[in-house]
């Protein structure tokens, strides 16, 4: 049975929601856990939805926040630079269509740069209105990025709707007082609104002034 939500704009995870970047997100991660003897299993648990260097924060702490930083940035430009295997996640592209003249934005913790790589290697529209790491002080699970985001569409908080992968960024939209459909396996038991397998269940159409998102 279909669910509906109804809203005045709609804010979406990049990676693991619009795109799937997984193999060279771990590729790097663990040669980066690797190179600081860090348990594998810790660090896969840790990244995803997280800014870099607050991952690193968490798996070394107590570390030089300038270390973390300056291995964040390098991080961030090999990723840049390695689009091969990046595609879009199933229905992505068609949500985006159905978006095209509704208030929405990517809320990311990956740089202008890296997003602007990635949604052009999944053969993504980047929206006008976007939130990247050079936006917020604070990283997923932190709300910051959503709110941001939601002040720059004229939206109250109440009035957006989520749609995330991982669990620190259902944990951000909760936060920030927002619904949250969850994508894909890392998602379930998250707290999410609803959770679906891909994109290709999730469709949005104007209705009234305003957004009737149906799910499933």
């Amino acid at each position: 049975m279909p669910q509906f939500l109804s809203a005045r704009a709609v804010l979406l995870d990049m990676d693991g929601t619009l795109v799937d970047s997984t193999s060279v997100v771990e590729r790097l991660w663990l040669a980066w856990a690797a190179e600081h003897d860090v348990d594998p299993d810790a660090v896969l648990e840790v990244i995803h939805g997280r800014q870099g260097h607050e991952s690193m924060a968490i798996l070394l702490p107590g570390r030089d926040p300038a270390i973390n930083a300056q291995e964040n940035a390098a991080l961030l430009k090999a990723e840049s630079t390695q689009t091969d295997g990046v595609v879009a996640v199933a229905g992505a592209c068609a949500l985006l269509a159905a978006l095209a003249h509704a208030p929405h934005a990517p809320v990311t913790s990956a740089d202008r740069v890296l997003a602007a790589a990635r949604m052009g290697a999944a053969g993504l529209r980047m929206p006008q209105v976007r939130i990247t790491a050079e936006d917020v002080s604070r990283s997923k699970p932190d709300p910051e990025g959503f709110l941001r985001a939601a002040g720059l569409l004229g939206a109250a908080p109440e009035d957006c709707v989520v749609i995330e992968d991982s669990p620190a960024g259902i944990a951000a939209g909760r936060a920030a007082g927002m619904p949250v459909i969850g994508v894909g396996s890392r998602a379930a038991g998250q707290g999410a609104h609803a959770v679906v397998a891909d994109l290709t269940t999730v469709d949005v159409c104007e209705d009234a002034g305003a957004l009737r998102i149906r799910i499933g």
